[in-house]
């Protein structure tokens, strides 16, 4: 049986999949981490593991998710989270490594399957994620989805500057920032700031000298 790593930092959802790994009688092997630095560590001692992760509460960015999945070619990682975007979701299925996905809005059903095949060393897809598969690219592209607004702000957040400053800087106030802040995540289907940094590279929104995040 597949040793099983916890990796959210959550512990409301830890103590869940640890629950339902119990009653699947899968108990010989659960470790939990909160942080990137002991998912590693773990993961040098059970590099076939089956991590289950939420990518958006966790600390690292795409790039560094896929190179650990790269590095322990003999893991498994089903990614568990509330909301993932289209793009996301794409990348990771399509890039030829071994990522299950199953959404915590899911069944109970739905998140037992996912469970057993990640401990039979299948990557279980929800209906979300087969239906993103299916789905073409979209064509819209990224700077005609954003405001003019919402670009400058996006610049500001390319520059390291957190909601309260750029409300400072641009004499707005804090929910505004952070109403824009969302707003581009939505419009560019992205979960964390690494990912819409990318996007505002290749829009032109910031030239990739200035980018130091």
């Amino acid at each position: 049986m597949r040793p099983f790593i916890l990796a959210d930092n959550q512990y409301i959802t830890r103590e869940g999949i640890f629950s339902l790994l119990k009653q699947l009688f899968i108990t010989e092997t659960i470790v939990e981490v909160s942080h990137r630095k002991a998912l590693m560590e773990k993961l040098a001692i059970y590099p076939d593991a089956v991590v289950v992760l939420d990518y958006t509460l966790f600390d690292f960015s795409d790039v560094q998710m896929m190179n650990m999945n790269q590095r322990y070619r003999n893991s498994l990682w089903l990614l568990f989270s509330d909301e993932l975007s289209k793009h996301f979701m794409r990348q990771v299925l399509t890039s030829g490594q071994q990522f299950g996905i199953v959404m915590k809005t899911d069944s109970k059903s739905d998140i037992v399957t996912a469970l057993k095949d990640a401990a039979c060393g299948e990557a279980y897809l929800c209906d979300t994620a087969v239906q993103v598969l299916r789905e073409g690219v979209p064509s819209q592209s990224v700077s005609d989805k954003l405001t003019a607004s919402e670009r400058s702000v996006l610049h500001e957040i390319a520059l390291g500057k957190t909601t309260k400053e750029i409300a400072l800087d641009q004499n707005l106030s804090f929910h505004t920032i952070n109403t824009h802040r969302k707003n581009i995540f939505r419009k560019l289907e992205v979960n964390n700031v690494h990912e819409a940094i990318k996007y505002a590279i290749r829009a032109g929104i910031i030239d990739s000298s200035e980018y130091y995040i």
